[in-house]
């Protein structure tokens, strides 16, 4: 056997070895085409608003989600992400912000924290964010991944999504993930004059996601989309 016979296998296993701590080197997918091409897909769907756009633009949105279905993550889709939470789809999250006209200073509140994205998103809108969810597990889950991606100004509370955060408001908008049978006196007391308020309503598997504007003391409301989200926790109880 030649001395070139003998090296080849030798060769072959080096340049396998080399190839394997390339792939372990390698930097993870950063999914930067597919979220342009999510934002140009809000864009022919009627999202406007640059801000939301922008948001969206930034956030890592696959990173709020298993690595199982990261590759998913910028389709049109509602995404499972464990302890009955879920992403939900890129346009009903941007419509409910557009609806909010939020802009950079304004302070807002998220009812039902989730896994974190809308969050982030709005707090590439503004500085000043409030989230509140009943439930301390999923919300310690929330603040620490929002953390260690550089959402640092967030501020979290544990407590009912029907009674909102009094201790901050009143709040120039209000985002609602969970449904509600009737929009919450709570909600609409924390809300200021002109502000606005996005909230899924009705029971059933299907509710209506509606965009309330309190003007002059009194509620006017638009229909934005149908939804399917999990109901709100004391949601027929007083503050």
């Amino acid at each position: 056997m030649s001395w070139a016979k003998r090296f080849w296998p030798v060769l072959l296993v080096i340049v396998g070895i080399a190839a394997q701590g390339g792939a372990l080197c390698a930097a993870p997918p950063d999914y930067a085409a597919e979220r342009a091409e999510m934002v140009a897909r809000l864009r022919r769907n009627g999202i406007t608003n640059q801000h939301v756009l922008a948001a969206m633009q930034r956030v890592p949105r696959h990173l709020f989600c298993s690595p199982g279905d990261r590759k998913r993550a910028y389709d049109e889709l509602t995404i499972p992400v464990g302890g009955g939470q879920a992403l939900y789809e890129p346009l009903v999250v941007a419509r409910a912000i557009q609806m909010l006209d939020l802009k950079p200073g304004r302070k807002v509140l998220e009812v039902g924290a989730g896994c974190g994205y809308c969050a982030a998103v709005l707090s590439e809108i503004t500085q000043q964010v409030y989230a509140v969810d009943s439930r301390r597990d999923l919300l310690q889950l929330a603040k620490a991944r929002l953390q260690a991606l550089g959402y640092s100004s967030v501020q979290w509370d544990n407590g009912k999504p029907c009674c909102g955060e009094s201790k901050h408001g009143p709040f120039d908008a209000i985002l609602v993930t969970c449904a509600a049978d009737a929009v919450p006196d709570a909600l609409v007391k924390q809300l200021k004059e002109g502000g606005r308020m996005v909230i899924p309503v009705g029971r059933g598997p299907e509710q209506t996601l509606t965009c309330i504007v309190k003007s002059g003391g009194r509620l006017r409301s638009e229909v934005i989309m149908p939804v399917r989200v999990d109901p709100m926790v004391c949601q027929s109880q007083s503050p």
